[in-house]
């Protein structure tokens, strides 16, 4: 047993004191399925439940409204159906031991009329990803979103402050914004999907506008240390996000800026395919941003168990956060102290519904025994 490793130390997370610096990644598994698209005990409960001695866990992507929703199955946190679902799942974590945030959500433009009666997805500028959306008929080509009103920004902003407040009375330790990935916010950063002339959009301060509206709106409800939020800097080909002078520019604009802010903490990407042949990408997302940002940081993308050490040693990162490992590495916390192999993952029940391949990976004293 090696528990002298950086990622096994405890950690002060603003004010929360965590077992250690894994991180469970928010992963989509598309198990609500169910027609109000509610969290339950049974499955995600147990799901978290096995993964508790996790530093933090933060959960899959949690739908803000009904116009938010963009994949089949996916739980919300804006009904009070989904609230109570929710609050039987953070009381099995909490039972155990473990510190949960749930990540705040909203597609945009990677959705489909299919998700809202035939009305167009919602998104910055009406420009099609041309990308897949993935809806119950199985995926579909998306299509080109109705560009959204300064009104419905606005209400925009009220859904993710209302989904804090809800994720607070549903028990959770604080809310991670999804502002990564190519989704809604990222799209208002991004020069190629915003192409507005208004105050959201042409400057690098306008494209970000949006997003520290969403945080001073959330601060309204729930103590600003306990918001996150998950940026991606270098994505490029995934989802018809594509980078160009402004990419970066405008990440280290929002960084500098999230420094006025006394945040839970910033969950950064490392790039998710080869950009180095991309003259506008950052390579080193860890190694550019912890120099500028002053909070904690929490790194993902890619790594195992002696990197993770490994970038916390060299102070490039407080916290790694592990996405693919977790799926079928329950204990990867205990793996990681025995120095033990990890499980394949089976990629193909990913997003099925159920238990298999979800809650029926074993853990390592269960193999022994």
């Amino acid at each position: 047993m090696n528990k002298d490793q950086a990622l096994l130390k405890s950690f002060n997370l603003a004010g929360q004191d965590l077992k250690n610096r894994v991180v469970m990644a928010p992963m989509t598994r598309s198990r609500a399925d169910n027609p109000e698209k509610v969290p339950t005990a049974e499955l995600q409960g147990e799901y978290y439940k096995q993964r508790a001695s996790a530093g933090l866990i933060i959960t899959e992507g949690s739908q803000i409204s009904e116009k938010a929703v963009g994949y089949i199955n996916t739980p919300g946190i804006h009904t009070k159906a989904q609230m109570e679902g929710w609050k039987e799942v953070t009381k099995m974590v909490h039972d155990e031991g473990g510190k949960i945030f749930i990540q705040l959500w909203h597609v945009g433009r990677m959705s489909h009329p299919d998700f809202h009666n035939g009305d167009l997805p919602h998104a910055p500028s009406a420009i099609n990803p041309n990308s897949k959306s993935y809806t119950p008929e199985g995926f579909k080509d998306t299509v080109t979103p109705k560009e959204m009103t300064i009104e419905e920004i606005k209400q925009t902003t009220e859904d993710y402050k209302k989904s804090a407040e809800n994720a607070m009375e549903a028990g959770f330790d604080g809310v991670e914004i999804h502002s990564s990935n190519g989704y809604l916010l990222h799209q208002f950063f991004n020069g190629t999907s915003n192409h507005r002339a208004d105050e959201y959009g042409g400057s690098i301060e306008n494209r970000a506008k949006i997003l520290f509206e969403v945080i001073d709106a959330i601060k309204e409800v729930m103590p600003e240390e306990k918001i996150g939020l998950r940026l991606n800097p270098s994505l490029h080909g995934i989802f018809g996000m594509t980078m160009d002078e402004e990419t970066i520019p405008t990440f280290d604009y929002i960084i500098d800026e999230l420094n006025k802010y006394d945040l839970a903490y910033l969950h950064l990407s490392e790039p998710f395919n080869d950009v180095s042949d991309i003259p506008y990408a950052e390579t080193e997302i860890a190694k550019r941003y912890r120099p500028k940002f002053r909070g904690n940081l929490i790194i993902n993308a890619g790594f195992d168990r002696e990197s993770g050490n490994k970038v916390i040693e060299e102070g490039n990162a407080d916290m790694v956060a592990y996405g693919k490992p977790y799926v079928s590495n329950p204990d990867l916390v205990e793996r990681f102290e025995a120095e033990a192999e990890l499980v394949e993952w089976d990629q193909d029940t990913f997003y099925t519904p159920g238990h298999k391949g979800y809650t029926d990976y074993p853990k390592m004293e269960e193999v022994e025994a």
